[in-house]
């Protein structure tokens, strides 16, 4: 399963030139604001037509401009979320959900609603009206109507982005289990690091109107050479097992036969997660240091050393629990001699990991 894309449009001064391949599961567009992440995605959903381009999914070709091919929305099969929820506030969640079935092909393979609601735990808001829900629940419903339209693939424009950060904690895991339980795709658009480490199967990175790289989480944004959301987001991605939660607060990872301290992860052992260790919260030392109180200290080699404009330098790290990025000051850099193939230890104190920036996994 394959969605196809190439994409030429301007306006208003800006121009947009993208093609990539999104394979199953979560692709994420990647970049700031003003990338053209969501042109991309509502070109996708038929909401806009491109000067030029062509869409397909599979066999199905929803958009072709040298054949005067553009399939309706509502022909496209496809459920949207959007920022908001844009639920229909006169109906109940119930109805809410039911709309998004009734239009549903009747041949189509449907999502049991059952299993929907349980999936979101949205049992208890059924005969609830909109606006006696949270932001987050809204979101979860949104979620449920999307999928109950039978849809081929499924968009999700910044979902997250008006919901504060205790409401995007208590989504998160739903997108991980839509990722890992529903075999319909996403296209999931994000100027957020910590949601496409977390979330995405492949990224697709963007800046200004053009894709500059597409690979794996891992790769794309363990990779100093691009940096789509900027420096200060730049950081790397490590699949981790549970192995063990110690009485004084810590769960222990285990990453490449490198163990891994972070606070209590609601995990039970065996599980596998990915890790987002932000660049700026990385330290390097040329031998393994001793003496500290950070817990965390993988050795490695320097894959590569990337100067900014300022003051600053990223340095990628090959350990054997995965790449990792550090964000030092030239200087620093200098000090320690640091260049490709030099031996190193990256040092990463516990508690700088946040809760969100640690989630499942999913399967291998």
């Amino acid at each position: 399963m394959m969605l196809d894309v190439s994409i030429r449009h301007s306006f208003g001064g800006f121009s947009l030139d993208a093609g990539f391949s999104a394979p199953a599961g979560v692709t994420a567009l990647f970049g700031r604001s003003g990338s053209g992440k969501t042109t991309i995605i509502n070109a996708v959903a038929g909401l806009l037509t491109p000067d030029e381009g062509r869409i397909a999914w599979q066999e199905t070709v929803m958009l072709d401009t040298s054949r005067g091919v553009n399939l309706k929305p509502h022909h496209r099969r496809i459920g949207y979320i959007f920022q908001e929820g844009r639920l229909f506030p006169h109906l109940s969640v119930r109805q809410n959900l039911a709309y998004g079935a009734w239009f549903a092909p009747k041949s189509a393979a449907r999502e049991d609603m059952g299993r929907i609601v349980e999936m979101l735990a949205i049992g208890d808001l059924l005969d609830r009206r909109p606006g006696a829900l949270s932001g987050g629940e809204k979101q979860r419903v949104a979620i449920g109507r999307a999928l109950l339209s039978a849809p081929k693939l499924v968009l999700a424009d910044e979902p997250l982005a008006a919901l504060e950060e205790e409401r995007k904690a208590e989504i998160l895991p739903y997108f991980e289990r839509l990722r890992d339980e529903i075999s319909v795709p996403t296209l999931y658009v994000s100027h957020s690091a910590s949601e496409v480490a977390r979330l995405a199967t492949t990224v697709v990175a963007l800046e200004a109107g053009r894709v500059v790289a597409q690979g794996t989480a891992a790769e794309v944004l363990g990779d100093p050479a691009i940096l789509p959301a900027g420096a200060r987001e730049a950081g790397a991605v490590l699949t981790a097992h549970v192995k063990a939660h110690h009485p004084d607060g810590l769960t222990e990872l285990e990453a490449g036969g490198i163990a891994l301290f972070l606070p209590t992860v609601r995990a039970a052992p065996g599980s596998r997660l990915r890790i987002r260790i932000a660049a700026h919260d990385v330290m390097l030392s040329r031998e393994r240091p001793t003496g500290l109180s950070a817990l965390n200290i993988l050795p490695g080699t320097v894959h590569s050393v990337r100067p900014g404009d300022g003051p600053g330098a990223l340095v990628a790290l090959d350990t054997p629990a995965g790449r990792v990025v550090a964000r030092v000051t030239r200087r620093s850099a200098q000090t320690l001699e640091l260049a490709n193939g030099v031996p190193a230890h990256a040092i990463v104190k516990t508690v700088s990991v946040a809760a969100s920036d640690v989630g499942a996994a999913g399967p291998t």
